[in-house]
């Protein structure tokens, strides 16, 4: 069974009327405008890079799993504002979550999760390969493990 696997940022379109938006306007969409004061510490998902000291991020609520199943899911990340959507190379995996703790999650075509386990980034495409070697994996998901934020899915290709 074929293994390769395309790593999906999100799309950059999809955020920027975020930074248009005014501070209490932002408020109102349950996001905020901040200032990245550390790096790493502020994971773009769009960029799939980490943020620079210095730049803008928006902090907000995203639905990064709309399956209809009991794992429909969303949570907070963060969109650097000059963000554009990464297009990463196959079996590529960007530096930003090689270095993090993670959570991977294995779903099906229905979007029912079929297994879980945390491991170090340095470990992640090996797990990819392993969960692909599952016909019944569809797709995975990627979240930092600490804060459990979502950072990026994993697609078969």
């Amino acid at each position: 069974m074929n293994t390769d696997f395309q790593v999906v940022a999100l799309p950059d379109m999809k955020f920027q009327r975020y930074f248009e938006m005014s501070d209490e306007q932002l408020r109102k969409h349950n996001a905020r405008r901040l200032a990245v004061d550390k790096k790493p510490g502020f994971p773009c998902r769009v960029s799939l890079e980490d943020a620079e000291v210095g730049e803008t991020v928006i902090l907000l609520n995203y639905d990064h799993h709309e399956a209809a199943s009991p794992y429909a899911a969303a949570g907070p990340i963060f969109v650097r504002e000059s963000a554009e959507t990464a297009q990463l190379k196959m079996n590529e995996i960007p530096e930003m979550i090689r270095h993090r703790q993670l959570s991977l999650r294995a779903y099906d075509a229905s979007g029912y999760m079929r297994s879980a386990v945390v491991l170090p980034g340095a470990e992640l495409s090996g797990k990819i390969r392993e969960y692909f070697t599952d016909g019944n994996i569809a797709y995975l998901q990627v979240h930092n493990a600490g804060p459990g934020c979502f950072n990026c899915q994993i697609d078969r290709i």
